[in-house]
């Protein structure tokens, strides 16, 4: 697979920020209340994190390691503010219905988490395609919720009634406890069927850490895993190998 596709597979699919590391938790409980906000707001937020990854790379030798974190806050802070005012010039509709979590892209921590562990310390193109994989990923994670909660919660989709005249809509679905119950359902499904995610560190997956975020905060790769399952590998033949000799040793004995 072409290294440029394979950083868009993986923010979309191997290393989805919302369904596999669970990063970015605050606009997907809060904003995702139908299909067009999770839409718009997962759209905006790649818009950032593809821009923010870029400049990171270009400049990532010029930043002095101690203030790096500064730095990475006031790159995104720039380009956040930039995109908020092209929404209020260009769509106002839109940057009226996200309202306060265009700011609050600043310190989402998938942005900072991709500056951090890709773009700081990758090339330019790789980490452009890394933040436009990362933020379709996201996109993708907001979406489906979003209209999951908005099926439920309202019998439409994309604004579009289609549940029948008899069906009662389950109105807490889009309210704040709605966002809990949803995302709690979709990762009980994940666990069940012991797919790759944060919460399920028995799945099969090639998350670096085996899934259990807690030591980690999903920051480690599919190379860690790797290296992990060698060193294991080294580490059971090692003991084989030890075994045999010394049971050869007594015979001799």
């Amino acid at each position: 697979m072409n290294k440029y596709v394979e950083r868009l597979y993986n923010g979309v699919i191997k290393e989805n920020p919302t369904f596999i590391i669970m990063l970015g938790m605050c606009p997907t409980l809060a904003v995702t209340t139908s299909g067009n906000n999770g839409l718009y707001m997962g759209l905006t937020t790649t818009a950032v994190l593809a821009a923010s990854n870029f400049l990171i790379a270009a400049l990532r030798k010029a930043i002095p390691d101690k203030v790096r974190i500064p730095a990475y806050i006031v790159v995104v802070a720039s380009l956040v503010t930039i995109v908020q005012l092209l929404l209020e010039a260009y769509l106002p509709a839109i940057n009226e219905l996200l309202g306060i979590y265009i700011p609050l892209i600043v310190v989402n921590c998938i942005i900072l988490g991709r500056a951090e562990s890709y773009a700081a310390k990758n090339s330019i193109g790789l980490s452009l395609f890394d933040g436009i994989g990362m933020g379709l990923g996201f996109t993708v994670a907001l979406t489906i919720i979003g209209t999951f909660r908005e099926i439920l919660g309202a019998g439409s989709i994309f604004g579009f009634k289609v549940t029948p005249e008899s069906f009662e809509p389950i109105s807490i679905f889009i309210l704040a406890p709605g966002a809990l119950f949803t995302l709690a359902m979709l990762t009980a499904l994940q666990n069940k069927f012991k797919l790759p995610s944060a919460t399920n560190g028995s799945a099969g997956n090639s998350i670096g850490c085996g899934g259990d975020c807690s030591p980690c905060g999903g920051s480690t790769c599919t190379t860690n895993r790797e290296i992990i399952s060698s060193k294991d590998d080294i580490a059971s033949t090692k003991e084989k190998v030890t075994a045999i000799t010394t049971e050869e040793n007594q015979k001799q004995i």
